[in-house]
């Protein structure tokens, strides 16, 4: 199955291959905010925990989205490692650098990070982006292709169709929901957003979702 996993002799059907997406959705925006949480750690001198993201569940969307895309553009090229690690990292560090820019420097919302203040930000650009960053989303992305995706189409299927698009399904859409939560809804309703909710717990957390500075 692995050999035909790579060499795209696996046939889906769009329903399937749906589920398999949602699940990718929410496990890579999972990994995002675990990874956040442990280097940042490190990168605040291993004194305090800081949670972050947006959202009531552990889990950032550029992740998601970064995912998404290194699974497109690397479909046809699974069986060349290394050539998934280069497309991965230039993708994943144009999204970084495109989403940074656009976000703090056009639109000027508070900046989520800022690799002008964090170690190992060699090939720093304008804090957006850098060498390690590219790195690292270059190796997650392998991790992604050659562990991750095999696992979630061995799922699909084992599984009951049903089972698999329910389970897959409905997961990703507790995620997402939680996020439009976060960055529209409570706004528009005037009700806590996960930030308030946590602080008002005590645990320290970056709030992704600030508003936009003046």
């Amino acid at each position: 199955m692995y050999k035909k996993y790579l060499n795209n002799e696996i046939k889906l059907d769009k329903k399937t291959m749906i589920g398999i997406l949602a699940l990718i959705i929410v496990i890579s925006g999972v990994f995002g905010c675990v990874y956040e949480i442990i280097f940042y750690y490190f990168n605040g001198g291993m004194k305090e925990i800081y949670y972050r993201g947006g959202n009531f569940l552990p889990w950032i969307n550029i992740y998601a989205y970064g995912a998404l895309l290194v699974h497109f553009f690397t479909k046809k090229i699974k069986n060349r490692p290394l050539l998934v690690f280069i497309l991965s990292a230039l993708i994943t560090g144009i999204l970084e650098l495109g989403s940074g820019y656009v976000l703090y420097g056009l639109l000027g919302y508070p900046r989520c990070w800022d690799y002008n203040v964090e170690i190992l930000n060699f090939g720093n650009i304008g804090g957006y982006v850098c060498l390690r960053s590219v790195l690292i989303f270059g190796l997650s992305s392998l991790l992604l292709i050659y562990v991750i995706e095999p696992i979630c189409y061995f799922l699909a299927l084992k599984l009951n169709k049903k089972l698999f698009l329910s389970i897959s399904l409905v997961l990703c859409s507790i995620f997402l929901l939680d996020e439009v939560y976060n960055f529209a809804i409570a706004k528009i309703i005037h009700t806590p957003r996960a930030s308030t909710v946590y602080q008002e717990h005590g645990i320290k957390y970056v709030d992704l979702y600030k508003e936009k500075t003046d």
